[in-house]
């Protein structure tokens, strides 16, 4: 039985004013979200127009004394209330740094948003985490890194479990908007601090445990809701109707048109819509306040459109998506051109971002005098360009869509080369360096960015591939890769006694694997093989399978050349290695251009 479902403001839910605290039960997973949801949430907050819906959480009433406040326990939401808190924890932070610089209302700001993350009266946390996984002492330590009133305990290792890295990310994505918007610090922190308490959160109170279960149940089980590319396709079926240039039947067949060329992903679709506005917006109807399409303003953004000139809209809109389809790789050729191997690999690298500019490129490619060799250069260059960005997270994903926006704009009456040349200037001068390249490269790679660390390892594979030894090393199965990223020491707990021995004892392992594990010079790449982790070097250097084949270091990828004629592997030797491949990776993917 619902108790009571109402929408508020983040800074009505966690008044700094009020006495409610929230509290994760035991029985809860471990905070899991990572990366990417910290910077979908960052970046719908700073791009809002408005309050942001953060979405819903479940709450249960544990108040067992009055005069303690309301205990919530948190039955559904814990990942966005844990991942909100930790975000305003960063804002938190950068504010008290810059103290000095603040006027008197916003020093008051700071003094009640601590209040808002730790009660005043008693110094409890307004949300406490569960414990599984040194949840709630990471999250104590966080919060008195940020400067709050909180005694926390660093336990070992720390700065390499998400609770640290997510208020480290916000902290960093702070600081980077405000280089993105020319801005000061303080006036970066104060503007996701005013989105993040303007945003909105339903609270849903339930009874009893088997009350918040049902509804948790039907909440994730009744099917998405109407995603902004449904809202424009009725919108456009109502105008079609209304201003009788097309029947209803016509505008369906044109909107399934589009959509063929797409594919089924409402995410492909959404993005579709928004890099279409963003390539194009030169050459369609002025829309105030819509510099950029976002998320948020899409649908305003359609219904202009689609009112000014609906039959010429969605014809151009027809003939995009088939360009943005091939980009997208929505569906594979059966003669793949060297231009579509070029997308393929844009697409494996998270290049998504820059497709607003390949779609206007290939638009105007006659016009523009490109052949495909030109293009294909093109996509050399962004494929070099996200590989550095997606490692570094330089610029910033909220840059990208004003990157392309205006290298599009800076194209205009160029022609062949010079277009080349133009866009390897712009992707250049926001690109990082060499040497924030090879720091990022040194590092832990594996966990910074999975599908980066393994886009570099199959590429350097690749490029050593003669037309008799190529293997296709995407092929997936079931959906999952034949070919996986395997840790040569083992990156799991509990590590044999052999690798033990091998490393200086187990305290030694302990801390080699802690620093080296997820280092690119510790990475290779086997066919997948799910018994080959934790054992010994030797065994995973000559494993075969049950046809006598090597599928362990000797599987003929020139990855594993240096790995076939070792007999150990210790710290030195992922150090080794991991200097030499770094080497081979900044040559492989250099600056645009160069």
């Amino acid at each position: 039985m619902i108790k009571s479902a109402n929408q508020y403001p983040v800074h009505a839910l966690l008044s700094h004013e009020g006495n409610v605290l929230y509290r994760i039960p035991p029985y809860q997973r471990e905070y899991s979200w990572h990366k990417p949801q910290w910077e979908d949430l960052f970046e719908d907050l700073v791009e809002a127009d408005g309050a942001h819906f953060l979405g819903t959480i479940i709450t249960l009433d544990q108040t067992t004394d009055t005069l303690e406040g309301s205990i919530l326990q948190v039955v559904d939401g814990q990942q966005r209330l844990t991942t909100l808190t930790l975000l305003l924890a960063a804002v938190f932070s950068v504010l008290k740094e810059h103290i000095e610089e603040l006027d008197d209302d916003n020093r008051t700001d700071v003094t009640n948003l601590g209040r808002l993350l730790v009660r005043k009266v008693d110094g409890q946390l307004r949300v406490t985490p569960q414990k599984q996984g040194l949840n709630v002492d990471d999250y104590r330590k966080t919060l008195e890194e940020a400067g709050l009133a909180v005694e926390g305990e660093r336990k070992p290792y720390y700065p390499s479990r998400r609770i640290a890295k997510c208020y480290q990310f916000f902290r960093t994505a702070i600081l980077n908007l405000a280089t993105a918007e020319n801005i000061t610090e303080v006036e970066a922190a104060l503007w996701v601090h005013r989105a993040a308490l303007q945003s909105i959160i339903v609270k849903i109170e339930v009874v009893s445990h088997a009350d918040a279960f049902v509804l948790f149940e039907s909440l994730n089980n009744r099917g998405m809701p109407l995603s902004p590319v449904d809202l424009i396709k009725n919108h456009l079926l109502a105008e079609s109707e209304k201003k009788q240039v097309m029947n209803v039947d016509q505008a369906f067949r044109s909107w399934n048109a589009m959509l063929t060329g797409l594919g089924d992903s409402y995410a492909i679709q959404e993005r579709f819509l928004r890099h279409y506005y963003n390539a194009f917006k030169g050459e369609l109807p002025d829309i105030p306040n819509a510099v950029v399409a976002t998320k948020s303003n899409l649908i305003r953004i359609y219904e202009v459109l689609l009112q000014s000139d609906l039959k010429r809209v969605i014809e151009a809109l027809v003939e995009a998506s088939a360009i943005y389809g091939r980009i997208n790789v929505v569906a594979e050729p059966d003669q793949l051109t060297d231009l579509d191997r070029s997308f393929q690999r844009l697409m494996r690298v998270q290049g998504a971002p820059s497709y607003v500019l390949l779609m206007w490129l290939l638009s105007k490619q006659d016009q523009l005098e490109l052949s495909d060799a030109h293009l294909e250069l093109v996509v050399d260059y962004l494929v070099s360009f996200f590989v550095r960005r997606n490692l570094t997270g330089s610029p910033q994903t909220n840059a990208l869509a004003k990157l392309f926006m205006s290298t599009i704009d800076s194209l205009r009456g160029a022609r062949g080369s010079e277009v080349l040349a133009l866009i390897a200037e712009k992707l250049s001068s926001v690109s990082v360096s060499d040497e924030e390249f090879r720091e990022r490269l040194l590092g832990p790679i594996y966990e910074d960015n999975t599908d980066i660390a393994r886009f570099i390892l199959t590429t350097l594979a690749e490029d050593a591939m003669t037309k008799e030894t190529t293997v296709d090393l995407w092929r997936q199965e079931n959906s999952h890769f034949v070919w996986t990223i395997e840790h040569i020491l083992p990156q799991g707990e509990n590590l044999p006694k052999v690798w033990q021995q091998m490393l200086g004892g187990p305290e030694a392992a302990t801390q080699t694997q802690a620093e080296h594990r997820h280092r690119l010079g510790n990475l290779t790449i086997t066919a997948y093989n799910s018994n080959l982790g934790n054992k010994s070097f030797a065994e995973k250097r000559d494993r075969q399978d049950s046809k006598g084949r090597s599928i362990g270091y000797k599987n003929g990828l020139s990855l594993n050349e240096d790995l076939v004629s070792m007999d150990v592997w210790t710290a030195a030797d992922i150090d080794t290695r991991t200097m030499r491949m770094v080497e081979k990776v900044i040559e492989r993917f250099p600056l645009a251009g160069v």
